[in-house]
């Protein structure tokens, strides 16, 4: 899946593989696949802040930039050249995180897709 693409809990289980936290993920077939940590990077900024934080993550919004898609109205960067866009400052920040660790594309579960 594109980093770029990733939202919900297939951003927050990527963050946790970069974190090395997501072999703790569970699966039951009612439960939601993140019930067992309660991993929220792209949603929770206690959780996600701190990463920005040690990652050096710049965040910046960008609906002044003729030609981008209004979906896209923030942005974040990090010293290594990666990017994210996303809605919400924190899903930008966290798809960057993502981008800076493992790329443009991660393989997901397929409970998360």
């Amino acid at each position: 899946m594109k980093t770029s693409e990733l939202i919900n809990s297939a951003l927050d289980w990527a963050v946790a593989k970069c974190e090395g936290k997501e072999k703790n993920w569970g699966k039951s077939s009612d439960i939601p696949y993140d019930y067992f940590t309660g991993h929220k990077y792209s949603t929770d900024w206690s959780q996600g802040g701190p990463i920005i934080d040690r990652e050096r993550i710049s965040v910046g919004d960008q609906t002044h930039i003729e030609g981008q898609p209004e979906h896209s109205a923030w942005y974040a960067t990090n010293r290594k050249g990666a990017y994210g866009l996303a809605s919400t400052p924190l899903i930008a920040a966290m798809r960057c995180y993502v981008a800076s660790k493992l790329g443009e594309d991660v393989s997901i579960p397929e409970e998360l897709k």
